[in-house]
């Protein structure tokens, strides 16, 4: 499976924002006028506003790595819905994630560097004005999903890997060294 880039952000603000919440009323108006967008955003996704059992926008931060797996995926699991796992070992915050009808070329992961990892993509093209696709309606073009890092966790060497033959998506998030460990070579 080859590497992505992983693209950092500046410290100055030059990160692309996305300036339009999704409320629940315009998400559920926008599945029910769009099919293309059922399989991105269908029950399970990691991208879906209700992957976590309410209505959640993808656009904020969720802190997913507070949470164990095993409780808040255990209904979806149960179902044989989700398309979404992640694990915590001693060096390493592991998630892997399916991507629907995704291609190499459509994912960007992302991050500031320091506690805020984006995975998005586009699924159809964006406006020709001009204008970038996340500061309107994003749902309309593409997907996202922020995650929110643990303390320990080194944003700056995020590395993913996305996978084109089974459209998974893993990405491996390494824990920080604290003082007292010593490098192992």
């Amino acid at each position: 499976m080859p590497p992505i880039n992983v693209l950092q952000q500046a410290d100055n603000g030059a990160e692309p924002k996305l300036h339009m919440s999704l409320r629940e009323d315009v998400f559920t108006t926008f599945l029910q006028s769009s099919s293309s967008a059922d399989t991105m955003f269908a029950e399970g996704s990691l991208f879906s506003p209700f992957l976590f059992g309410k209505f959640f926008d993808p656009v904020d931060a969720f802190p997913l790595w507070e949470f164990e797996s095993d409780v808040l995926l255990a209904a979806l699991r149960r179902g044989g819905r989700t398309t979404v796992d992640w694990a915590e070992t001693d060096c390493e915050y592991y998630l892997r994630a399916d991507i629907p009808g995704g291609k190499k070329c459509d994912v960007e992961v992302s991050g500031d560097g320091a506690r805020v990892v984006n995975v998005s993509g586009l699924w159809c093209a964006p406006p020709v004005d001009g204008q970038d696709w996340r500061a309107g309606t994003w749902w309309e073009h593409g997907f996202v999903r922020r995650l929110e890092m643990p303390e320990d966790a080194d944003g700056s060497k995020v590395e993913a890997c996305f996978d084109d033959c089974h459209g998974s998506l893993e990405i491996k998030v390494p824990k920080k060294k604290s003082d007292g460990q010593e490098a192992t070579a």
